[in-house]
């Protein structure tokens, strides 16, 4: 069985996505530190945001830019971890790790805000996400997406734009933007849930491999050919991804959407826990305050 190492290290460790990723980084931390002070309402940025946002980075350069994108070519499990980490883990990391000032400053753009805020509506966030999300794995589009750089690319970028829209209603953190509470975040879980099944099931149920991209050479070599440089793939004169894996097509394809609704579940139910703690908490505090205005009335004057 051939190893990644034969591909190179470019494209096994993507030093361009690097640097971008370190400069998002460094311009990160310089907004937040050395120039907040140029925008109203900051305040110090915590060493939670620095962590989560950190965090994001490196979860997005090792499913983007480490050898586990080229294994995403190889396989078809790995490409949904892959998505899953994308859109489920990240995004909910992300936002969390935006200051409130940030955000407001570029919602406070006039345009930028009503779209965002038409995008972030609950129905409109859940069914745009769950619509792309499933139309890419519509196998046509998925072949076709696959066998060019700048759709996929384009693609992926929208999908995690998208899921931030999905992720927002649940996890923001400021008043305003608080279109969700209590049992209505309960319902946009389950919901949410509901609406990606329909796409891990055709990929789990299905009884041939669905995706030319794993199963047929010729699509294959031109996916990867995108990958590693096509001088360099027609050098290592190879016949298909069953060079790289023990696995057959089909089960392959199987464990993919197994994994993508095990992933999900497993996010979901975080959020379940945080969204019902969370409001566990500000039912006891109200519980609170209304019997100490029972017990201790105000005077009458």
């Amino acid at each position: 069985m051939l190893t990644l190492d034969i591909f190179g290290f470019k494209a096994l460790w993507s030093p361009y996505f690097l640097l971008i990723l370190f400069a998002l980084t460094v311009g990160y931390f310089v907004l937040t530190t050395k120039y907040r002070r140029l925008f109203p309402g900051n305040e110090p940025l915590t060493k939670k945001q620095s962590s989560l946002f950190l965090l994001s980075i490196i979860l997005l350069y090792a499913i983007k830019g480490s050898p586990l994108d080229l294994l995403a070519h190889l396989m078809f499990y790995v490409h949904m971890m892959q998505m899953a980490v994308l859109v489920l883990v990240i995004p909910p990391i992300f936002i969390l790790s935006i200051p409130n000032w940030v955000w407001q400053k570029l919602l406070s753009v006039k345009r930028v805000d009503s779209l965002f805020t038409f995008l972030t509506k609950p129905l409109i966030a859940l069914v745009v996400f769950n619509g792309l999300f499933s139309f890419y794995h519509v196998p046509i589009i998925f072949d076709h997406v696959m066998q060019n750089f700048w759709l996929h690319a384009g693609y992926s970028i929208l999908l995690f734009l998208v899921s931030i829209f999905m992720w927002w209603p649940l996890l923001n953190q400021m008043p305003e933007h608080q279109t969700l509470s209590g049992l209505k975040k309960v319902g946009y879980i389950f919901a949410d849930g509901i609406l990606l099944t329909p796409a891990c099931a055709l990929i789990i149920f299905a009884d041939n491999s669905l995706y030319a991209t794993y199963s047929d050479p010729h699509v294959w070599g031109q996916v990867m050919s995108l990958c590693v440089g096509a001088a360099n793939f027609e050098s290592l004169n190879l016949s298909g991804p069953a060079l790289f894996s023990s696995m057959s097509v089909i089960e392959d394809q199987r464990l993919g959407g197994v994994l993508m609704k095990i992933i999900q579940e497993i996010i979901y139910g975080v959020i379940l826990g945080r969204v019902f703690f969370e409001w566990y908490r500000k039912d006891q505090e109200e519980s609170e305050r209304e019997m100490n205005q029972t017990l201790n009335p105000s005077p009458i004057k």
